[in-house]
């Protein structure tokens, strides 16, 4: 069984006192565009959402989202019911995605809750041809068999291979990832997805943020080296502690339930957190820069790690084992992005338009030749200086 990544209020908050609304952090992290013509999927495993819960939310925002397209994996339906279970982490993905990329067009694959049941639904997603891909679900390396991890990298590379981006939460026990010593998530960990970390705002102006860590309240982004896969050469200069294995995350957002995201569930509405609203907030903001840039970003990691300027980084607080620092580190990795500049970055420059190539000189039309014609009379003329 795996579990969702999600952290319900320990108490209900007011809209505007501790809480964000997806359009407001859309514009908090400088989301461009809409994500129109583009398809995005969360990979769920239970639970379910209320179509007419979402309509009335996005109303509510000022929006109009299209209707989710529903994908049953293995006979899983949607079924929602219950607002203290899965159906948080249903709904939280997808108020995330439509409130932030609201003219993309929203897909769900439910799946049931087994490791051939998990694989299947992304297998499906990638075959369907989404442009991105959420996965806020998963389990601390340990717990995972070989096979199974070899299916889902094969997977997730194929993914990366057809321009498709793949964002996964990673985890909101800290560095523990809720067990003894160190460890991190997987997926989170994979070298083919972008791994999503979680922040806390303490102000959005002046802009405040920090490592999210709830300390004995319980809550913290996960984070830390991967026990399992190598270091990738697109993390070869980030400073990953130990220098030897994968780092996680790459990013982060917000992901504390006491600064958390207001959306709706099961009817009501509720703030929620935890490093599952980053990872559809990084594929609504994959699926707004492929619009605005023309083609998709796909596997955004090389590229993440090889600019400089798209992100804030977070350098206040820490996970538990590790600390933020400036530049990368393991608990928001290199940080939250700033989409303008991270579009402008991304898109190409156009090539230089040559100069003018001057005419040719045109030749001087030849002058011809004046003769002086002179009549003299009926009979005779004057041509040139002669009688004729």
């Amino acid at each position: 069984m795996r579990r969702p990544y999600f952290k319900h209020p320990r108490f209900r908050h007011a809209a505007g006192t501790g809480a964000f609304t997806p359009p407001q952090l859309a514009k908090f992290y400088g989301l461009p565009g809409t994500g129109a013509g583009k398809k995005i999927a969360v990979i769920e495993l239970g639970g379910g959402y209320v179509q007419s819960d979402l309509d009335g939310y996005f109303a509510s925002l000022g929006l109009t989202v299209k209707p989710v397209v529903f994908h049953g994996i293995e006979g899983a339906a949607n079924s929602p019911g219950d607002p203290n279970g899965a159906d948080g982490e249903v709904m939280l993905d997808l108020c995330v995605i439509g409130g932030m990329a609201p003219g993309a067009e929203p897909h769900c694959y439910m799946a049931p809750n087994t490791d051939a049941g998990f694989i299947a639904a992304v297998a499906q997603a990638i075959s369907d041809g989404m442009d991105a891909i959420s996965i806020s679900w998963g389990g601390p390396e340990n717990e995972w068999d070989s096979t199974t991890i070899a299916s889902f990298n094969t997977l997730f590379e194929k993914a990366g291979q057809a321009g498709i981006t793949i964002t996964v939460a990673a985890g909101d026990n800290g560095s523990s990832d809720g067990e003894a010593g160190k460890h991190v998530d997987f997926p989170a960990s994979s070298p083919y997805v972008l791994g999503c970390g979680g922040t806390s705002i303490a102000s959005m102006s002046p802009i405040n943020e920090i490592v999210w860590n709830d300390g004995t309240n319980g809550g913290a982004t996960g984070g830390g080296v991967s026990s399992l896969f190598a270091l990738p050469t697109w993390q070869a200069k980030a400073n990953v502690p130990s220098a030897k294995m994968r780092g996680v995350p790459d990013v982060a957002g917000n992901a504390d339930p006491d600064t958390g995201w207001l959306v709706v569930v099961d009817g009501q509405r509720a703030v929620i957190g935890g490093t599952s609203a980053v990872a559809p907030m990084w594929a609504a903001l994959a699926a707004c820069l492929s619009q605005a840039i023309g083609k998709n970003v796909g596997f955004l990691n090389p590229v993440l790690y090889s600019l400089a300027g798209w992100a804030r980084d977070i350098t206040a607080g820490n996970n538990g084992t590790y600390m933020a620092r400036p530049g990368y580190d393991c608990c928001t990795g290199e940080g939250v992005p700033v989409g303008t500049k991270l579009l402008a970055l991304l898109q190409p420059v156009p090539a230089p338009v040559p100069a003018p190539t001057p005419p040719s000189p045109v030749p001087p039309a030849p002058v011809s030749t004046i003769r002086t014609i002179i009549v003299t009379g009926a009979s005779s003329m004057t041509v040139d200086g002669k009688t004729v």
